[in-house]
């Protein structure tokens, strides 16, 4: 196995949490004209329909046109970020997880080696790439890693991380009291699958393969909850 095989490997793995769900769904979503004779047992929803767009970068000069543009956290409480001070990433200044829909202001693209001793859930390579943003309203900078650099080889993962687009906007068929307990990070009664993702993070711990109607745990930061779905409606819910 070669060395950046390696690396890649760990890393998609520590992606995988939310990110293979995401990529089928996304995946089917820009693909309308697949030939082929409809399910009849299958019913779409508007959430399915829904249209999510993906850029995926190769070459870390497709990461350029992010810059100066407003992205939406997608894999929620799952990446770290750090301050990025006087030109550099502050390793030591780990700020903490970004939120789920958290709306970022990419300032800029970089390339940065990471020192061994930090461990963000991916491998280092040679390089991480970052992106550097600032909060709605704020002038503090940050920098949260979206893809790694080994040799000649390079692994992207903005489209797993990121909307383009404003949630609200993309999933604009969602009550106004749902989308006012996603933008709290809380659960409510009767919330989908989708939307409890959207709202506390993709790290789940799902009992059952059937998505709406099992229970599933989620870790929010160090925050648990467990809901029970029926029919794709959130029945009962606990937390700590």
């Amino acid at each position: 196995m070669k060395s950046w095989q390696k690396i890649l490997i760990p890393t998609l793995i520590s992606l995988a949490i939310g990110g293979i769900y995401l990529f089928t769904v996304w995946k089917q979503r820009q693909n309308p004209g697949v030939i082929g004779q409809p399910d009849p047992n299958q019913s779409l929803s508007k959430d399915d329909l829904a249209v999510v767009r993906t850029i995926s970068p190769a070459h870390f000069d497709d990461l350029q046109p992010l810059e100066g543009t407003r992205v939406w956290m997608k894999d929620g409480y799952a990446m770290p970020y750090y301050a990025y001070e006087k030109g550099q990433v502050e390793f030591t200044k780990r700020v903490g997880l970004i939120p789920s829909a958290q709306p970022l202001d990419i300032k800029k693209i970089i390339k940065a080696a990471v020192p061994a001793k930090v461990d963000d859930s991916l491998e280092h390579g040679q390089r991480q790439v970052f992106a550097v943003f600032s909060l709605p309203g704020t002038l503090d900078t940050y920098a949260t890693p979206v893809g790694a650099i080994q040799g000649s080889q390079e692994s992207y993962f903005t489209d797993l991380l990121f909307f383009y687009d404003d949630p609200h906007t993309i999933y604009d068929n969602w009550p106004k009291d749902v989308w006012a307990t996603v933008d709290a990070h809380q659960v409510k009664p009767g919330m989908s699958e989708l939307e409890t993702r959207m709202a506390i993070g993709q790290k789940i711990q799902p009992n059952g393969q059937t998505e709406g109607d099992r229970t599933v745990t989620y870790d929010q930061n160090g925050r648990h909850w467990t809901v029970t779905y029926v029919k794709n409606r959130a029945t009962q819910i606990k937390n700590d």
